[in-house]
């Protein structure tokens, strides 16, 4: 008997939105720390002097600006460390959960910042909040995928993209001087981001846990077969997805060290494919626009550029949103080809626009709409993609620290670049995008020839591509051909 491939119940559903509003707060986190730097840069210089008797010096300010900034991203970074001892101790939901603990202090440490006059405890709860950050982003993707059906494991997947995109142009918008961003109520801007901690609490714990990390990881098969009941609620689709887990079981292997990961022949193509996807993702000019568009936007003479910034953030969730209905029909590859070439020529125009933009003053209309073009780039494909390629191209028993890696590789991209975008403007000017473009076309090329398309096909199908071979087969199966 037939049965219905693509049927959506609600605790599927409920599932993955639980799961995402993690990745909610992180973009919220990530978008309203700008637009209101004027006003807490004043709380730092208030405070220092309730200490000192005198202002900050003007290096200091930059410094514990920057601090702060950047400070969550290199919390992420540590995070990611704890990805698989939190996955498969707890399992992936549990971990899920016990993160957002996490997300909670940090947040409610911003909050009382300003009651306690300290930009340390400021500091302190950014640190705390990216910990939350490197774990969520990792965890996510395996809950996702864990609980998702083949043919939407993509779709539901890049899900977790397009929230954090739009906590990111919520964070924006919120942040505004216009909205909380004020002297006032800034503390309590940055601390919004309990409430859907708060709906994450209310919601997930009655969600079912990972039927692949039941059966794979614990053995546990009954469970995981009423997990999947729950969630499928298609006793055909329950019975296929079982029999599917239970040829992956037999091909796993049980506790993968991060020696044995790093050792291991099936591993070591899919690990270069995730390094090089991810650093050309992070390194493609994409967070250097996120980052510094408002100063980039001011320097080319535009009165709003707060509000172009916005633009930034409206487009930004609206290829994502693009990108969660085409992952699952254009498949991943040639949503990841088609987006690195387009940066790499997004970056080489932003090279010409720039370099004469006080030759041709109107040349910086053109330079906006580079920009809003590189932005629906990156989130067409390698944006979301890299995210979550790495849990499609590694078994179970390595998952976990395949997406540790993962998060490893985008936090410190994007700790690395926050720190050396702005020196290297000012030695390369307008071709520091050129490295950019390099980077983009590195990726592009290494996808089109190494990377096989993963749409629709069962993890274990993946697995096989690499098992136990040197490199990738690239047209051994008649059933599956890596260039379609």
């Amino acid at each position: 008997m037939a049965y219905k491939e693509n049927q959506l119940t609600l605790p599927l559903l409920t599932s993955i939105v639980a799961a995402v509003l993690g990745s909610l707060q992180i973009g919220y986190q990530t978008g309203n720390i700008n637009p209101p730097a004027r006003v807490i840069e004043e709380f730092f210089n208030t405070t220092w002097r309730s200490r000192h008797n005198q202002s900050i010096p003007d290096h200091s300010l930059t410094f514990l600006w920057s601090l702060s900034v950047s400070i969550k991203d290199f919390g992420a970074l540590l995070g990611s460390l704890g990805v698989k001892g939190l996955a498969d101790t707890f399992g992936r939901r549990n971990a899920i959960l016990i993160a957002n603990a996490l997300s909670v202090a940090g947040a409610s440490l911003m909050f009382m910042s300003e009651a306690t006059a300290s930009f340390e405890v400021l500091i302190v709860g950014r640190l705390i909040f990216g910990l939350f950050c490197g774990l969520v982003m990792s965890l996510n993707p395996l809950y996702i995928q864990g609980v998702s059906p083949t043919n939407l494991r993509g779709a539901f997947a890049t899900l977790n993209q397009v929230f954090f995109a739009s906590g990111i142009l919520l964070g924006m918008v919120v942040g505004l001087e216009t909205v909380l961003g004020t002297e006032k109520y800034w503390s309590l801007m940055l601390s919004l981001s309990l409430i859907p901690a708060t709906l994450q609490y209310l919601t997930l714990p009655f969600c079912p846990e990972s039927p692949r990390y039941l059966f794979i990881n614990r053995g546990k098969e009954e469970e995981a077969e009423a997990a999947l009941r729950r969630l499928r609620g298609n006793p055909e689709m329950v019975m296929k997805e079982m029999e599917e887990m239970r040829e992956e079981a037999a091909h796993s292997e049980t506790g993968v060290t991060v020696r044995e990961f790093l050792r291991k022949r099936r591993y070591r193509q899919p690990i270069i494919l995730v390094l090089i996807i991810n650093l050309g993702s992070q390194l493609s000019g994409f967070n250097a626009i996120i980052n510094y568009s408002t100063k980039m936007f001011a320097q080319s003479n535009f009165d709003e550029a707060t509000y172009l910034t916005l633009g930034v953030g409206a487009v930004n969730v609206a290829f994502t949103i693009v990108a969660f209905f085409l992952v699952e029909r254009a498949g991943r590859r040639k949503l990841l080809l088609a987006g690195f070439l387009s940066l790499a020529i997004c970056n080489l125009l932003m090279t010409i626009t720039y370099s004469i933009l006080t030759i041709v003053p109107f040349i910086r209309n053109i330079q906006v709409l580079v920009v809003f073009f590189l932005i629906s780039a990156y989130e067409v494909g390698p944006g979301p993609i890299s995210w979550f390629i790495a849990a499609e191209l590694f078994d179970q028993s390595a998952r976990p620290i395949a997406m540790a890696f993962t998060s490893m590789l985008n936090w410190g991209g994007k700790f690395v670049l926050a720190l050396l975008f702005p020196p290297l403007l000012k030695i390369c000017g307008a071709y520091v995008y050129l490295l950019f473009m390099c980077m983009a076309l590195l990726a592009f090329t290494y996808t089109m020839f190494r990377l096989p398309e993963t749409k629709g096909r069962t993890f274990d199908d993946i697995a096989a591509e690499f098992r136990g071979a040197e490199g990738i087969p690239l047209h051994n199966k008649t059933t599956f051909n890596t260039f379609t």
